[in-house]
């Protein structure tokens, strides 16, 4: 089925890649693109968001970068602003957010610093806290004027309802936080016509693992700490970008019109097996 997402608006916060190859949020812009939508690709790395709406352009799909750092509401505003006023966006719309920021950096409550905690949770949840603040309007009077809310698409991760064998205090609590941020914005907003649903990715093989998880699984040896990823996994194989871009682009889609405040696990059943 091509055009899901046919002239919509979407932005995606985290739209870059943190490495070589497909991030999450990467895929999941140049996947919105493929099918329809008009695509503000956000990343506080603006030679990384140039990068993903480069490569939409070449696909013959329409988007363009904007650089932002997502802690800071000024900067939030003015993303906000960028995507309304687009020369692509004729009428002002925001149809879909997709947030996508996050990051990992290791240690449980005793070894983690406090810098480190607060860091972690302004980027993976105070991030999403203002993204909402100001989309949400957008959409409602959307809703008011034209009967046409939006979708909000929430990276979470299974770090938030489950042990994940690695000592991350602030990842774990920040991704569980996602969890409810976004159900309760979910039915705050369910009679306005804004759906809102999160995405719980499991072991995935991404850019982002690399840096901050080698070390701890294999002393510094990426190529080790894949196989040991990958050996965790019911499948034997870790998750990759386009599985979560997939996901995303189901929820966003007026396929899921009836899917709210839910969270949808993307993990290659790990989980199961800690139910």
């Amino acid at each position: 089925m091509a055009g899901r997402l046919q002239d919509k608006v979407a932005i995606v916060v985290g739209a870059g890649s943190s490495g070589p190859g497909w991030g999450n949020g990467k895929a999941t812009a140049a996947l919105f693109a493929r099918e329809g939508a008009k695509v503000l690709c956000v990343d506080r790395n603006g030679a990384a968001a140039e990068e993903t709406a480069g490569l939409i352009a070449e696909e013959g799909g329409t988007a363009s970068a904007f650089a932002a750092d997502v802690t800071e509401g000024a900067q939030v505003a003015a993303m906000v602003a960028a995507a309304r006023g687009a020369d692509w966006n004729a009428g002002g719309r925001i149809d879909v957010l997709h947030n996508n920021v996050g990051i990992v950096e290791v240690g449980g409550p005793v070894e983690a610093s406090e810098e480190s905690w607060h860091r972690v949770m302004d980027v993976n949840l105070t991030s999403m806290f203002l993204t909402c603040k100001h989309v949400l309007p957008v959409m409602e009077a959307q809703f008011e004027e034209r009967g046409q809310g939006g979708a909000l698409v929430n990276i979470a991760s299974i770090a938030g309802i489950r042990w994940a064998g690695v000592p991350y205090i602030s990842y774990a609590a920040s991704k569980a936080g996602v969890i409810q941020f976004t159900r309760a914005v979910a039915l705050q907003y369910a009679a306005k016509g804004i759906r809102a649903n999160s995405i719980l990715p499991g072991l995935m093989n991404t850019p982002m693992i690399r840096e901050p998880l080698k070390e701890v699984y294999a002393g510094g040896d990426v190529d080790r700490m894949v196989e040991l990823r990958d050996a965790q996994c019911p499948t034997g194989k870790m998750g990759d970008a386009w599985d979560v871009a997939y996901a995303s682009l189901f929820l966003a889609s007026d396929e899921a019109k009836y899917v709210t405040a839910t969270e949808l696990v993307v993990d290659g059943g790990i989980t199961a097996k800690f139910s």
